[in-house]
């Protein structure tokens, strides 16, 4: 299985983060946590997300950038508006996507999980171009790694309550479960 040795998804654009470390030994990959992301704050479009991941985001192109410029943060894969995609960490390589989490119990859900970011924000909904592909992009996902299963896809708003809402409310959940299954 060659996407599943190499960990890159069929149709997205690879980006290689430096914000990515190997996974525990023997660590089962067997959860997939579905975040959203907009920089600035509630803007679509431009490179802004790419830079974050990138570790190149420009403090002083915005006065929020100011708060977040420091941070080294990834996620494996990142899916816009339009629905093109843009991988920035290999599947069996650990994204520093989650942060502080618990799932079930478990801590620390970057050693076990696959963080996908949808282009979004909480007041305003997911594009169809976006569930579209986020349903291609976890079917190639649960293809690799049998132990994701619907149960096993999550919020990160579920793994790290009080601390983050997203995807957010707008984030249809029966819709992307139904077009998973379809």
């Amino acid at each position: 299985m060659k996407h599943g040795q190499t960990g890159l998804l069929d149709g997205a654009q690879f980006h290689n983060s430096a914000n990515q470390d190997q996974r525990p030994a023997d660590c089962d990959i067997d959860l997939l946590v579905i975040h959203s992301i907009s920089l600035p704050p509630g803007e679509f479009g431009g490179d802004w997300i790419d830079d974050l991941f990138m570790n190149r985001l420009d403090a002083d192109a915005h006065p929020y950038f100011q708060e977040i410029s420091s941070l080294k943060v990834s996620c494996h894969l990142l899916i816009r508006r339009d629905g093109s995609q843009v991988q920035y960490v290999p599947l069996h390589h650990r994204a520093w996507h989650a942060g502080e989490s618990n799932y079930c119990g478990r801590e620390r859900c970057n050693d076990f999980s696959i963080g996908i970011e949808l282009e979004g924000s909480d007041e305003q909904p997911f594009t169809d171009a976006q569930y579209a592909s986020l349903v291609e992009a976890t079917r190639q996902i649960m293809a690799i790694y049998p132990n994701i299963t619907q149960e096993r896809i999550t919020s990160h708003a579920a793994i790290a309550p009080g601390r983050k809402t997203d995807p957010g409310p707008m984030f249809d959940w029966q819709n992307y479960f139904r077009l998973l299954h379809s």
